[in-house]
């Protein structure tokens, strides 16, 4: 009796698609795995602002649709829908020749050391539910952090690194993202906090 085969890893998928001749759109990266596209996208689109470099604005834009596509996965859908509009724009030559590289070089790397936990849980309708409305908490935050405070950073890794549990199914890399996201986050109430505080000493 013949074993079945195993799936191909994620970053061979994703490694493949990057080095294909098709065109490298938004679409077309979705349609490396429908079952884990909002894992990907979240992972892709968020590990711009989890970088603390100088973007030009261009993070407030992918949050935003990271935001979009978290209510998504909220009302429960379970692939991704975009207009087709969106869908045929061009993946940024920047973000391919820098960003997914180094994606594809920590996935492979994940993969060879994490292991399913809790896979039935995680590729339930409620934890991709609460998934959603992590990220869109996350990604929210990170809008609305203090520009060039870099404190958009840890809210956006937390993104990528639950991004990551959800495309390996590994609970504890899904939770480790989750404490770096609420340290982000307490860090941005903190801050706001400061500056309330000094506005007050002023006036």
């Amino acid at each position: 009796m013949k074993k079945a085969a195993q799936p191909q890893p994620f970053s061979q998928l994703l490694s493949l698609w990057l080095g294909s001749d098709h065109p490298k759109t938004i679409g077309s990266l979705v349609a490396i795995s429908p079952k884990k596209s909002f894992g990907l996208v979240f992972l892709v689109l968020m590990a711009v602002p989890a970088l603390p470099l100088p973007t030009g604005g261009i993070t407030h834009i992918l949050e935003i649709i990271v935001m979009l596509l978290a209510a998504e996965l909220i009302i429960g859908r379970r692939s991704i829908w975009l207009p087709d509009r969106w869908l045929q724009r061009p993946v940024g030559r920047s973000m391919q020749r820098r960003t997914i590289p180094y994606l594809i070089r920590r996935l492979t790397w994940l993969e060879g050391r994490s292991r399913p936990r809790a896979a039935a849980l995680m590729t339930s309708r409620f934890f991709q539910r609460l998934s959603g409305l992590i990220v869109l908490a996350l990604a929210l935050s990170a809008f609305l952090a203090p520009p060039f405070s870099a404190l958009d950073t840890l809210p956006s890794l937390g993104v990528v690194i639950i991004a990551l549990g959800m495309i390996v199914d590994d609970f504890l890399v899904w939770l480790i993202g989750l404490v770096i996201g609420l340290a982000g986050i307490g860090l941005i109430i903190g801050f706001g906090g400061l500056i309330v505080t000094a506005v007050r000493h002023i006036f």
